[in-house]
């Protein structure tokens, strides 16, 4: 952490200067602010305290078929609440000096020591576990707390954006007595814990059930995305000017400064590039976020200059998929090599903390030669946040971008007489004219199909009953189409104006939601979106989100291995035993699956789905 400077000169005159002048200067500032919405910096610290986290989407902006919302009765109106100290106190350039016209939109704090947060890079979890980043990575690590205990640090990854590698410690229940609990530290194996107990130092530990920035993304032309929960209210999305403000900090001379947003939606704000004077002196800033009036954002998120998270490619792609991921080694094979042979060129995996030896499993398929990879994300409830990212970063590298579930297949019933997948057939669903930035596809739920546990033959050969009717859908994204604030609804993104979305009939989702009892009910453990009820919890009952008729605890219902079954659909079962052998085991008729093949032959696609 880097040493803070003594109290500058400009902070000893207004203290000797008394409270009334410092007052009479603060309520001038606040009524320039409120006037001309220009940057300021907000000093003070924040105390903390619970931060509820609600997003209805807009209706207004996001306008598909009325069925993909759910009704208002599911929906609270209730906007974040704030109800913090308004201390404002503008800030002074250095006579004389003269700025670039960027950092002439910002305002610069001469000593900021005093005013702004004391760097964290730990967060309380839910499930009493914590978060810890490091800037390197640590073999063997171990999180030594403060009262002498240690547990193991499971790693986790490295985090897009600055690249800091992030760990996980279940806390010890001797230690989740102690109050206020201190950040561990992060430690080799071999490091001797109760030693290191004896001279621990105080470090701050943020807590993931308050209002937090926790990443950021820089992107292409100078953008910076800044993640941050519990922050932005709804009413905000369609603001040109949202009340918000970007605030930088160098970490080696602890300078700071401040932009007026440019956007705020859902957990994502865009700002503009911090200034030079920051980036020249400093290898790594702090950013965090502040609302008009209040006081700065704890945050765990840092800003590298001159490092972009824009993927760059040789070419661009034409179609990409994007999902988030725990815990699906098991499903992801033949997810992947299905829709690696229908045409998706590369493949993003937004891990969010998987247990089950995911790297193993993608490295497989990588030698193999599919294009795909994983992006640590562990945020709790970031789904929207976490492909917001995704769309973001990859504009450079991917035209088309589907977002779309482990358990969620493309698929068209006129392909079932097709001897082999051909790459064209994805190609021929985004094949639009050039003002449509997005692309419907139906959904149709699948059910337990009389399976009690897990098929051996997989998702898409072993549930073969469904329901009849459409439910919700998913969509092909034209990366260049979405819009700035890159708010979505998982379905489906806001666009830009001047485009617009369209259905097809060229292609459907086979949705496998409702599994075997004992693969569904690890839903119950947590929902990855922000802004669907975890179903433990007895509220929006009555959600789509939710199976129909079940309660708040895991329990399976009588008959549930027979139920959601009006349709027998067996088409994507025969296709995908003729393309990729039983249990995608490579005996079928397509060669890809060994050799990687790619099927070049022209499909003509029917616009004819049931």
């Amino acid at each position: 952490m880097p040493k803070h400077n003594r109290p500058s000169r400009l902070r000893r005159i207004l203290t000797t200067a008394g409270a009334a002048s410092v007052a009479g200067l603060m309520l001038f500032a606040g009524r320039q602010a409120v006037l001309s919405h220009g940057p300021i910096f907000l000093p003070g610290l924040f105390p903390g305290g619970l931060a509820v986290e609600n997003w209805p989407l807009p209706q207004e902006l996001l306008r598909p078929p009325t069925f993909l919302f759910p009704p208002p009765s599911e929906i609270s109106d209730t906007d974040t609440d704030f109800a913090l100290p308004r201390r404002l106190l503008p800030l002074r350039r250095d006579a004389g000096h003269s700025l670039p016209q960027h950092d002439a939109d910002a305002v610069f704090l001469p000593d900021s020591h005093a005013v702004f947060l004391p760097d964290s890079d730990a967060v309380l979890l839910p499930d009493s576990e914590v978060l810890i980043l490091a800037d390197e990575p640590v073999n063997d690590a171990m999180c030594a707390f403060e009262g002498g205990a240690s547990s193991p640090a499971r790693a986790l990854g490295r985090l897009p954006g600055p690249g800091r590698h992030a760990y996980l410690c279940a806390i010890p229940e001797l230690e989740q007595s102690i109050q206020p609990l201190q950040a561990p530290l992060l430690l080799s194996s071999s490091a001797d814990a109760a030693a290191t107990a004896a001279d621990f130092p105080v470090r701050t530990m943020l807590n993931w059930r308050n209002r937090l920035v926790f990443d950021s993304a820089v992107l292409d032309g100078g953008d910076v995305l800044v993640f941050a929960k519990g922050v932005i209210r709804r009413q905000w999305a369609n603001t040109a000017n949202p009340p918000v403000q970007c605030v930088y900090r160098g970490r080696a001379d602890g300078v700071s400064a401040s932009f007026p947003a440019i956007t705020a939606a859902q957990q994502v704000v865009r700002c503009p590039s911090p200034p030079a004077l920051l980036t020249s002196s400093n290898t790594e800033l702090r950013v965090t976020l502040s609302v008009t009036g209040e006081e700065p954002i704890p945050s765990l998120a840092t800003y590298r200059p001159q490092q972009s998270d824009l993927a760059i490619a040789p070419t661009r792609n034409m179609i990409c998929a994007c999902t988030m991921v725990r815990n699906v080694s098991k499903f992801l094979r033949e997810w992947v090599m299905y829709h690696d042979a229908l045409g998706v060129n590369q493949f993003f995996l937004y891990d969010n903390g998987s247990e089950d030896n995911l790297v193993h499993k993608v490295a497989e398929m990588r030698s193999t030669g599919i294009d795909i990879s994983t992006v640590a994300w562990p945020w709790t409830k970031t789904q929207e946040a976490g492909l917001s990212h995704c769309a973001a970063v990859h504009q450079t590298s991917c035209q088309w971008m589907t977002f779309i579930d482990v358990d969620e297949f493309i698929f068209n019933p006129d392909w079932k007489n097709l001897e082999n997948p051909s790459k064209s057939m994805l190609e021929a669903v985004v094949l639009v004219d050039p003002d449509i930035g997005q692309v419907y596809l139906s959904c149709f739920d699948f059910g337990p199909s009389g399976q009690t546990a897990h098929p051996q033959e997989g998702v898409c050969q072993g549930y073969t009953c469904r329901l009849k009717s459409q439910q919700r859908h998913k969509s092909f994204v034209r990366l260049d189409a979405v819009g700035p604030s890159l708010q979505n609804s998982v379905h489906h993104f806001a666009l830009k104006s001047g485009f617009s979305s369209m259905w097809t009939k060229l292609a459907r989702i086979n949705h496998y939601k409702y599994q075997a009892w004992t693969e569904f009910k690890l839903k119950f453990k947590r929902r990855v979106s922000a802004y669907v009820a975890d179903w433990t919890d007895p509220v929006n009952l009555q959600s789509s989100d939710r199976a129909p008729g079940l309660g708040v605890e895991a329990v399976e219902p009588p008959g549930w291995a027979e139920k959601f079954c009006e349709v027998k659909d067996t088409f994507m079962q025969e296709l995908s035993v003729r393309w990729f052998g039983t249990g995608f085991r490579g005996h079928g008729s397509s060669k890809s699956n060994a050799s990687h093949e790619t099927h070049t032959g022209d499909v003509a696609l029917s616009p004819s789905l049931p």
